[in-house]
């Protein structure tokens, strides 16, 4: 077989296989929209895999008819939460890892290698003592104690922001210092616009993840008008699918929206973060 064939069949072979993958992704995307737009909103009504008839009566009822499920009032607790996590999450996780990546202390080590030990453990072995926490606090159906966690616990996953701290030269900052400049201004003028791409992914992940989080607000919320959009959405019965998908839909296009404005920022932040541990 000539080097040409072979090189060509490796192509196609390539193409099929990621054909191939990218459908087992799609078609339950594909799946979830057609089923939003169900007429009958049950899914006992569909002809197989896919509704027998459409229309957009789901998306209506969704912000209509809110007497049993507040879908506009989900929406606006877990665009409060998300956000103010994001915030919160994005400046203490960056802070974290530029300290470590640009300080020498004594503690660091024990810090890092502490750190590492703990994110060994899954995240639901705390669930417990979490709840527990948060009844003394009395953050019991709060949307504060869900924030508090989000950021609180946001710092452990500093590696990648390390990484990419790490990559910049050590020159940039004592040639500044020379010059007369703080730390504070350092970090501020210099480290802050090189560390753009991290920032952006710092920031993407910390309001992705109590967007769409379910374990947590199902733990700490009990009133239905506190509910996020994960957790009322869970709520809804079998002749609501169509509402339920609908719901679904919905809030995944703000996310879908953000990757794609801030993919090519969040791409540079990962790999330049991957470089170094």
């Amino acid at each position: 077989m000539s080097p040409r064939v072979k090189k060509t069949l490796d192509i196609l072979l390539t193409y099929c296989v990621l054909i191939i993958v990218s459908a087992v992704f799609v078609f339950p995307c594909l799946w979830l929209i057609l089923a939003s737009f169900s007429k009958s909103g049950s899914i006992y009504s569909f002809n197989g895999f896919f509704p027998s008839s459409y229309s957009f009566d789901s998306f209506a009822r969704l912000f209509t008819d809110t007497a049993m499920y507040n879908y506009p009032r989900w929406l606006l607790n877990t665009l409060f939460v998300a956000t103010l996590s994001c915030l919160f999450s994005t400046l203490s996780l960056i802070l974290t890892s530029y300290t470590i990546s640009r300080f020498e202390f004594r503690a660091r080590r024990p810090l890092m290698k502490g750190a590492l030990v703990l994110g060994m453990f899954p995240a639901f072995m705390a669930m417990t003592i979490i709840y527990v926490l948060m009844t003394q606090f009395d953050l019991i159906n709060n949307l504060w104690g869900l924030i508090l966690i989000y950021s609180g616990t946001a710092p452990m996953g500093y590696l990648v922001q390390k990484g990419f701290f790490d990559t910049i030269p050590t020159s940039i900052y004592e040639a500044a210092a020379i010059d007369g400049a703080s730390n504070a201004r350092i970090f501020r003028t210099i480290t802050l616009p090189l560390a753009k791409p991290i920032i952006v992914y710092t920031a993407l992940t910390s309001f992705t993840w109590p967007w769409s989080d379910f374990i947590l607000p199902k733990l700490l919320l009990k009133d239905k008008n506190m509910y996020t959009v994960a957790v009322g959405l869970m709520g809804l019965d079998e002749t609501e699918f169509s509402r339920f998908a609908a719901g679904a839909v919905f809030i995944a296009i703000p996310i879908v929206v953000l990757y794609f404005i801030l993919v090519k920022d969040m791409v540079n932040g990962l790999t330049s973060g991957a470089v170094k541990g």
